[in-house]
């Protein structure tokens, strides 16, 4: 039952959560933080006015979505967009419910005064809790070709399938995932700890960058730091959130989605049988596991567990990595694969931060540095056979076949003792692999063993080097046929 506020009350409170109308600036909270590396791919998005779309921000919950946005309103501010032609709603103030897209703008435009509605931004926040947003926004996009809509949700799975429904050719999805490393160190003004190594060039373009730290130490006290709190900027940076992460995250990220977005989106009566599957995930994070193995251990029935499966990857939660054999071959059945959080400070949160030197410090190590590659659009595999393991393969696009191979450790013993590379050797000779990289606890260098190029390079380093290549060569696109690097960026 809508309470019925009074127009005035609507347009005070349009106007206190747009003071840029009249200080000429966004509130100082929003400003003073750092801009995520993704302002950068999500900016033109926005400002883009030739085709007329909508754009969809979505995302986990406390990614910084909506900080981004207030970032997106100050650049146009600061590009001469005239402040009042600047409109920003948060959807689930209790004082618009009820009230219409349409029927918001109208009360903007009325506001605004303004007889030309050419360069006009208008920014919905949350739209999740408006229902049937996106007929809604399709609406607008149809109606009112001269003005640009921003709209953001936290209910990811929601946004993206409602979207794909009702929003082609007429909604741009952008995904603003989780804090990387690389993120982390400079969002924490701590990433003098990196240094630029050395970058390879082909016809004069910059295509590769390695990294170097002159404190390994330091770096991987971060790292640890990182895994335990590091996904979500608000607690990255918050030390009174870090001595109780299970609160924070827990009640406000994960039971939101499990008890609410989820249940709501696709009719979930059985919360517990879904929390009690996570929770599972969660901790097992990084393992092999099986339908079959997951159905004794968490109980729930092997056909519902495919179902929560698919619930939760929707919901950018987790991430399936599928399983090959030494030929490289794919499983007609995937009767056997991974699962890894998108974001490794889930698991600390819903059980205990962890030390660097605990006994599931290196399953973590592995999430995190899988959940780097989740920002990237390539497919990646592990293979497994009777005699051996390699944690990351990724097949050509052209050939289906294995390209490169990383090993993850959390160790050094695999570099100090060659016996420990058996399996990887034989499967690297196998298929013409040259230059196999695996990760350590500390140690780095380049080796030649049995006529293989291998590239040790401390986890955290790793870590890093690929999350920030990978935006990087978001915002920069290499040249083609450049995507087959481990170190550079995604297949």
């Amino acid at each position: 039952m809508r309470i019925p506020f009074s127009k005035d009350q609507i347009i005070e409170r349009i106007r206190f959560e747009n003071p840029w109308w009249s200080s000429q600036k966004v509130d100082g909270y929003y400003s003073n933080m750092k801009r995520r590396e993704y302002f950068h791919l999500f900016y033109p998005l926005v400002i883009e006015k030739k085709i007329k779309r909508a754009v969809v921000l979505m995302g986990p919950r406390r990614v910084g979505k909506t900080v981004m946005l207030f970032h997106t309103i100050q650049e146009l501010i600061d590009s001469n967009v005239p402040p009042p032609n600047i409109c920003y709603f948060s959807v689930e103030t209790p004082i618009y419910n009820g009230i219409g897209l349409e029927e918001l703008l109208k009360i903007f435009i009325e506001i605004n005064g303004a007889k030309s509605r050419s360069n006009l931004f208008i920014f919905f926040d949350e739209i999740q809790y408006l229902k049937n947003w996106e007929v809604h926004l399709k609406s607008l996009v149809d109606s009112y070709h001269q003005i640009k809509f921003v709209v953001s949700g936290s209910a990811a799975a929601a946004l993206k399938l409602k979207s794909n429904e009702s929003g082609a050719g007429r909604f741009t999805e952008f995904s603003l995932p989780p804090l990387t490393f690389h993120e982390y160190l400079s969002l924490k003004n701590i990433d003098e700890l990196i240094e630029g190594k050395n970058h390879g060039t082909i016809d004069d373009k910059e295509w590769h960058y390695e990294y170097g730290t002159n404190n390994i130490s330091r770096l991987n006290q971060h790292f640890i730091d990182y895994i335990n709190f590091g996904g979500y900027p608000e607690v990255s940076l918050s030390q009174t959130i870090q001595e109780d992460p299970g609160r924070y995250i827990r009640n406000d990220i994960v039971d939101k989605v499990l008890l609410r977005d989820l249940p709501i989106l696709y009719g979930i009566e059985d919360i517990q049988e879904l929390n009690s599957l996570f929770t599972y995930i969660a901790y097992n994070t990084g393992m092999e596991m099986s339908l079959d193995s997951i159905s004794k251990s968490s109980g729930v029935a092997k056909n519902t567990i495919k179902k929560y499966i698919s619930y939760l990857e929707a919901a950018f939660l987790i991430k399936i990595v599928h399983r090959i054999d030494n030929n490289g071959k794919i499983f007609q059945r995937a009767n056997f694969f991974k699962i890894y959080l998108t974001n490794p400070s889930l698991r600390c949160a819903l059980f205990s931060p962890i030390k660097e030197t605990d006994n599931f410090a290196g399953n973590l190590v592995e999430t995190a540095i899988f959940s780097q590659w989740h920002h990237s659009d390539s497919t990646l595999h592990y293979a497994r056979w009777e005699k051996g393991e390699i944690d990351i393969v990724s097949l050509s696009r052209e050939s289906q076949k294995p390209s490169w191979v990383v090993e993850i450790k959390w160790t050094n013993r695999m570099a100090e003792d060659k016996k420990e590379l058996k399996n990887i050797i034989s499967f690297c000779t196998q298929h013409k692999i040259h230059n196999p990289s695996v990760t350590t606890y500390d140690l780095e260098r380049t080796e030649n063993i049995e006529g293989l190029i291998f590239d040790f390079i401390p986890s955290s380093l790793y870590c890093y080097t690929v999350g920030r290549n990978i935006i990087t060569s978001k915002i920069q696109t290499p040249p083609t046929g450049l995507w087959n690097d481990p170190k550079i960026t995604a297949e």
